[in-house]
């Protein structure tokens, strides 16, 4: 592996006896440009998370649940020992497997605050250093590296956004002045698009600019993108209070910031530790992005839009499943792009979500599976489709699974699939007390399949954004709890048990799901809270086994399959209707 063996040499010309590559670029998204996607250049790993620890005489990559078999199809395991992410955390590996004396490097641009803690007090527990470095050398190697991207910013409408760019600053300056701050440094590019309502393409499915800002208790702010990326139409909504400044800039005015001893917010979690430097001198305020729970909170413009845009995403998933029933030899590929096809027909679609993830039966237990033309499987009957998609429209962002049984079940994949639904339904009706978090609702969504010694290896439920990231914080329902965040009224979240049985099919029922506020009964105490569910899609029925439900787990079932085929019947033609009506009938 050639990348890896001119990693090791540039090392050992820098005195450095190992390296650390995340999959993360400077603002620690999902998504990363082609120009920082440095851990694919060295592993081949194509995944959306993951880290490399690269020694002179060893080399890790670690990964999380969802990439365990992606990980050992992409990875040379000759070069690269595989590691669980979080069962395995690479500071374990790293207090294992350093000598005292020896220098692990890092490029302080692409850690946390909290990441670099975690990896100093590893090297200090095996006697070795953790050494900042000026440039990263993996780029020192990388001769083909694209370029960083530049896609121009726009204004995202008020009519979607809801609120005016000025309000949402003057509401996070009295929140900086409530706290005491001078300024709070934003690395979160998603912070950046919804406090200004701007928008961009700098990487794929979600619409970002790269950039970092400084927001001033005076409500002004600096923002570090390059000033010829802005059109004219562009500055005028932006208006006054806010200076257009160079990347290049933003280390220096992080310094006067540290220079004049000002009280400044990093939220220790995404800020670079290269931030944290910058600031020497300033009084440090760790906590959380103030941008964060008012974007996950939708106001009721975004919530009226987001309704809206399922109801147009989900008369294109009916037409889709409409045609797929009709087609007697599809592939993984063309099933996906012909369900993209019936997405671009929809008013204020932007582009997929995500990469969409169409697996054909075992393809189906890969839970990130992404087919290409050399994994690429028929549809054959008797197989479980899993299709996993969702679209970016103006005004809102759209996460939806279905399981498609193809040309039939069988009783194992029947009772599978049930009692991933009986968990589906458990959450979505879930009615709980005001500051409850997701962690504590996850069991609900797993109980039946800990029943029958099931289980699966992901979250259940995240954030969702508006016509923002799909994977949204910091709302989340998974089985981790440290520092979870209570459930509030206006936040997207999605629900998605499954089960994936390797080898064999894979089984996940997603929906997105908004929390609500709900009526207190007779002698209640407590405010409550509850989920109302936005995606609009027939589940197959087919694959329900009904002696597995409960009454009220088949009210529910019907219920929703009622309303799916109310709301979506207006958009579609009488053919598609008359699918519709067959797909939703009484369970």
């Amino acid at each position: 592996m050639t990348a890896l063996a001119d990693l090791r040499r540039e090392l050992a010309t820098r005195g450095l006896d190992g390296f650390v590559v995340p999959r993360a670029d400077e603002h620690q998204g999902e998504y990363v440009a082609p120009s920082a996607r440095r851990l694919t250049f060295l592993t081949g790993f194509t995944g959306s998370a993951g880290m490399a620890l690269v020694l002179q005489g060893r080399a890790a990559i670690f990964v999380d649940g969802r990439y365990t078999l992606q990980v050992r199809h992409e990875v040379d395991q000759s070069a690269f020992e595989i590691r669980h992410l979080i069962d395995e955390p690479p500071p374990k590996w790293v207090a294992d497997a350093l000598a005292a004396g020896q220098k692990l490097g890092f490029d302080p641009w692409l850690h946390t605050v909290d990441q670099v803690e975690a990896l100093r007090a590893a090297c200090l527990k095996a006697g070795a250093e953790l050494v900042s470095c000026p440039d990263n050398p993996l780029d020192a190697v990388w001769a083909d590296r694209p370029a960083p991207p530049a896609s121009p910013v726009r204004p995202h409408d008020i009519l979607h956004a809801g609120k005016s760019a000025q309000d949402k600053r003057a509401e996070l300056a009295a929140q900086l002045a409530a706290d005491r701050l001078d300024a709070v440094v934003l690395t979160d590019p998603s912070s950046l698009a919804w406090l200004l309502n701007l928008r961009g393409a700098d990487v794929d499915f979600v619409p970002l600019a790269l950039g970092f800002a400084i927001a001033h208790a005076d409500s002004s702010v600096q923002l570090f993108l390059a000033p010829d990326r802005f059109d004219s139409a562009t500055l005028a909504h932006l208006g006054s209070g806010i200076t257009i400044l160079p990347p290049a800039a933003f280390a220096g005015a992080l310094n006067a910031l540290g220079r004049a001893g000002r009280r400044v917010r990093i939220d220790q979690t995404f800020a670079p530790q290269a931030v944290l430097t910058a600031l020497a001198g300033a009084a440090i305020d760790r906590g959380p992005d103030p941008c964060a729970l008012p974007r996950a909170c939708k106001n009721t413009v975004e919530l009226a839009g987001s309704r809206a845009a399922h109801r147009r995403d989900g008369a294109a998933i009916v037409r889709f499943l409409a045609w797929l029933a009709a087609q007697e030899d599809i592939d993984e590929l063309g099933a996906a792009e012909r369900l993209e096809s019936f997405r671009r027909q929809g008013e204020l679609y932007r582009g997929p979500s995500f990469p969409t993830i169409a697996g054909a039966g075992p393809n189906g237990a890969i839970v990130h599976y992404h087919s290409t033309p050399a994994t690429n499987r028929r549809l054959e009957p008797g197989q479980l489709f899993l299709l996993d998609s969702g679209g970016q429209y103006l005004d809102g962002t759209t996460d939806v699974t279905r399981t498609i049984a193809i040309g039939g079940a069988d009783a194992q994949q029947r009772r599978a699939f049930t009692l991933v639904l009986k968990g589906h339904i458990a959450l979505a009706g879930a009615i709980f007390p005001a500051g409850t978090t997701g962690p504590q609702l996850d069991v609900l969504a797993r109980q039946h399949l800990w029943r029958a010694g099931l289980d699966y290896d992901h979250g259940t439920g995240h954030g969702v954004g508006s016509f923002l990231s799909v994977h949204e914080g910091p709302q989340r329902i998974g089985k981790q709890g440290h520092a979870a965040v209570a459930l509030m009224p206006g936040m997207i979240l999605s629900n998605e048990p499954g089960y994936y049985k390797t080898g064999a099919f894979g089984i996940r029922i997603e929906n997105l799901v908004v929390v609500t506020e709900q009526a207190m009964p007779a002698g209640g105490e407590k405010p409550l809270l509850g989920f109302d569910t936005l995606t609009l899609a027939p589940i197959d029925r087919t694959l329900i086994e009904p002696s597995l439900l409960e009454p009220a787990e088949r009210a529910w079932i019907n219920a929703y399959h009622a309303r799916v085929a109310a709301e979506l019947a207006p958009l579609l033609n009488p053919a598609e209707q008359a699918w519709l009506v067959a797909a939703t009938y009484s369970v």
